[in-house]
């Protein structure tokens, strides 16, 4: 029998690389979006598929969800949540909503469809972590009623939403952390930090970079990414498990970094750091590698040269 995969958030950024990747592997795919941060671009070139369907609409609504409930459905990826730091701060609602009722519905779904179900939660659920690198065992340091609880508390939520799902309703849930992904299908709108100095330094612009530029983030090509999300899927582990690359860049780095691959004219100007930005972040995966024998491939000077000539194409 054909696996069916349900990709929620499929014509996002990582989401529509997921489609790709799960079609290739000989899987049928239905693609939800509501298309607030997707693009439905990312998944033009699936559209004349056979075993891709897209279906336009949100997971927080019940019509949706009823109107998936005709189809027959083995894996649910839930990746049906804004990430843009930009866009949680503007749109906390959303994002609360995507990550708990969203979420909720979708483990109904899951319940009833007797289907395995993958929670893509965020390292945001260690918020500005006192334990550096953070392994999934580590609490997290949130703040609960900050700018970016919505989106932070909502992802923690989630979690806690799988393991109730888990624990009284016996429903085969893999939560993966996610920790800062990057590469093609972004779009140009996107305030994380890669997309965003790419493009403003691909227009010679000026790329702000918040307080001394000191802070860190560790970086994963989005292929590597969805290799780790596959892997979980068809693993038997439950997790959380983290997925990220371990190589750690200071953000002032970064930025001279794609200054220099690009040869820009772009300047760098320092802002001031927005509320509870965290100072460090890089991934623990002895998890991922010893449960699900992943770990990540692609360098960053491999990674952001596609990712540059994306967005340089795009740009033209």
């Amino acid at each position: 029998m054909q696996n069916v995969s349900l990709v929620a958030g499929g014509a996002g950024f990582i989401g529509s690389h997921l489609c790709n990747e799960l079609l290739k592997k000989g899987n049928k795919v239905i693609c939800l979006d509501n298309l607030s941060t997707g693009n439905k671009k990312n998944i033009q070139p699936f559209l004349g598929n056979e075993n891709f369907k897209f279906i336009e609409g949100s997971v927080t609504d019940l019509n949706i969800i009823l109107k998936l409930n005709q189809f027959s459905i083995h894996k649910i990826f839930h990746l049906a949540s804004p990430a843009s730091v930009t866009y949680i701060t503007h749109h906390p609602v959303d994002a609360a909503d995507a990550n708990s009722i969203g979420t909720k519905n979708l483990l109904k779904l899951a319940l009833e469809k007797n289907a395995k179900f993958l929670f893509a939660s965020s390292s945001e659920v260690y918020g500005d972590p006192k334990e550096h690198p953070q392994k999934e065992s580590y609490w997290g340091n949130v703040n609960p009623v900050g700018i970016r609880s919505g989106y932070d508390e909502g992802k923690r939520f989630g979690e806690a939403l799988c393991m109730a799902y888990k624990r009284d309703l016996n429903v085969d849930v893999k939560i993966v952390r996610i920790f800062n992904t990057y590469g093609p299908n972004s779009s140009v709108k996107d305030s994380r930090v890669v997309p965003s100095f790419i493009v403003h330094a691909l227009r010679n612009e000026s790329l702000s970079v918040y307080g001394d530029g000191m802070q860190t983030r560790s970086f994963c090509y989005v292929l590597d990414m969805v290799d780790g999300l596959i892997e979980m899927m068809e693993s038997k582990e439950t997790g959380p498990i983290n997925l990220g690359n371990t190589d750690e860049y200071t953000i002032l780095d970064l930025a001279k970094k794609i200054i220099k691959t690009i040869g820009s004219r772009s300047e760098i100007q320092f802002a001031e750091r927005p509320q509870d930005d965290p100072n460090v972040r890089k991934p623990d995966i002895k998890k991922a590698k010893q449960k699900l024998a992943w770990k990540p491939k692609v360098g960053i000077d491999e990674g952001l040269s596609v990712t540059i000539d994306y967005f340089r194409n795009i740009l033209v």
